[in-house]
C-alpha cells in the first residue's frame, strides 16, 4: 500500500484505536502506532504501520497525534515529555472539566489540543456513517479536517475544549433514555407472551415519531415558551400514573415510570401542569 498522505500517529491500540489507525492506514496516511501490549499492533504492522517503542517516539514520527486510551489520566500519561507543535487529538472518553485540563497541559508542552468523541462503532470507523465530533480552536480543526476525514464525517462544535465532552454527556443521556424506554416497554409486553422481536416495529415507529418532534421541541427549548401543542403535562401525567399502577400489577419494575411521574408532578407543581411536555427542562435544570 502507498501511503502518501500526512503522517499519523495513534496512542491506544484497543478495538477503537485499532480502528483507528486502520482507517488512517486505508486512507493512505503513513501511521505510526504505540500500545502498552504491543502485540495488539501486529495486524496493523502487517498492514504497513510502524510499531513505535515508546509514546515519545510514537509522538516524535508524526504532526498529528491521535489518543484513544481509557480515560483522561490514561491519555495524560503517555503524552508527557514534549509536544513541539504537535497536534493532540484526544478521542478518549472523560468529562469536560478533565478536557479542559488536558487542553491547559497539552499547551503547556508545546502542543495544540482537540478534544473529540467517536459516534460510532469501532466496524463502522472510516465511512461516512461514523459521526466524529471536535471541540477545540478551529485552526487547529480545519489544518488537519482532510486528515481527520479518513475517520468518517466531522463536526466541529466550537473552541472551548470542553464542548465535546459536553455533548457527549448529553448523548448519553439520550441513548440511555432510549434503550432503558424500549427494555423497560419489552419487559411490560413480556407479561402478554409478546417477544421484544415482535414489539420492534412499533417501537422503532415510536422512536421515528418522537425524532419528528424533536425540532419543535428544541425551539421551545431555546425561547422559554411551552405551548401545550400535544398535550398538558396534566395529560401526561394521568397516562403516567396508567402505566405505574399497571407495571406494579403486572410485578415488572416501576422505577422509570415512576421517575418519570415524579418529574412530571413537580413540573406540574411549579405551575406547568397546563403546559406541554417541554416545560419538563426546568425540571432537568434544577440541580
Amino acid at each position: 500500500m502507498m501511503h502518501t498522505g500526512t503522517p499519523v500517529t495513534v496512542l491506544g491500540l484497543g478495538l477503537m484505536g485499532r480502528a483507528l489507525a486502520g482507517a488512517f492506514l486505508s486512507a493512505g496516511h503513513p501511521t505510526t502506532v504505540w500500545n502498552r501490549t504491543m502485540a495488539k499492533a501486529d495486524a496493523l504492522v502487517a498492514r504497513g504501520a510502524l510499531l513505535a517503542e515508546s509514546p515519545a517516539a510514537a509522538i516524535a514520527a508524526s504532526p498529528l497525534v491521535v489518543v484513544c486510551v481509557s480515560d483522561y489520566d490514561a491519555a495524560a500519561d503517555v503524552l508527557q515529555g514534549p509536544l513541539d507543535g504537535r497536534v493532540v487529538v484526544n478521542l478518549t472518553s472523560g468529562t469536560p472539566s478533565r478536557a479542559r485540563t488536558l487542553a491547559e497541559e497539552v499547551a503547556r508542552s508545546g502542543g495544540g489540543y482537540l478534544d473529540g468523541g467517536i459516534l460510532a462503532v469501532p466496524e463502522a470507523v472510516g465511512t461516512s456513517g461514523a459521526v466524529l465530533a471536535y471541540s477545540g480552536p478551529r485552526p487547529l480543526y480545519d489544518a488537519h479536517e482532510s486528515t481527520l476525514g479518513s475517520l468518517g464525517t466531522g463536526l466541529h462544535l466550537g473552541d472551548e475544549p470542553g464542548l465535546s465532552a459536553t455533548h457527549e454527556m448529553a448523548t448519553l443521556v439520550l441513548m440511555w433514555g432510549m434503550l432503558d424506554g424500549f427494555l423497560n416497554g419489552a419487559a411490560i409486553l413480556g407479561t402478554a407472551g409478546v417477544s421484544a422481536t415482535a414489539y420492534l416495529p412499533i417501537a422503532q415507529t415510536a422512536i421515528d415519531t418522537v425524532a419528528g418532534w424533536l425540532p419543535g421541541y428544541a425551539r421551545q427549548v431555546d425561547s422559554g415558551s411551552y405551548p401545550a401543542d400535544d398535550g398538558t403535562i396534566d395529560t401526561h401525567l394521568a397516562a403516567m400514573a396508567h402505566v405505574v399502577e399497571e407495571s406494579e400489577s403486572l410485578g415488572v419494575n416501576a422505577e422509570l415510570p415512576r421517575l418519570l411521574r415524579a418529574l412530571a408532578e413537580r413540573a406540574a407543581t411549579a405551575g406547568h401542569g397546563a403546559s406541554g411536555f417541554v416545560a419538563l427542562v426546568e425540571q432537568f435544570r434544577e440541580p
